[in-house]
């Protein structure tokens, strides 16, 4: 399997100095998914939903999203997880590694019985 590009959204608002939100993606050693970094919010939605949609084609029985170091989910990039995953065959996987508390409740608040996102705070 091939190395994947690194996603990286970086823009700025229209007042000078004034960053919006960032998402950093790059992929796990081993291939098996991606460590995210910053923000999943309406700035970073497409970068979320690519990579998303990336998982969702490759076919891994097991996909790794590593959310440590993203500090924000917004409730609708919770939906395009729970969308994504909805779209995994049989017998695969999204495993999300330490996500943010938020993106905890809002999965097993809206979405309680997705047997294709495990949650993992190891």
């Amino acid at each position: 399997m091939g190395r994947r590009e690194v996603e990286d959204g970086r823009r700025t608002a229209d007042g000078p100095g004034t960053p919006e939100p960032r998402l950093t993606v790059c992929p796990l050693e081993g291939g098996q998914g991606v460590r995210a970094a910053g923000e999943i919010g309406l700035a970073t939605h497409t970068i979320w939903e690519r990579v998303l949609e990336r998982a969702v084609r490759e076919g891994e029985a097991v996909y790794l999203l590593e959310l440590s170091e993203v500090t924000f989910v917004d409730v609708a990039g919770a939906g395009a997880l729970a969308a994504a995953a909805e779209r995994l065959g049989d017998g695969r996987r999204f495993v999300v590694r330490r996500p943010p508390p938020a993106l905890r409740r809002v999965l097993e608040t809206f979405w309680p019985g997705l047997s294709t996102i495990e949650v993992s705070m190891s």
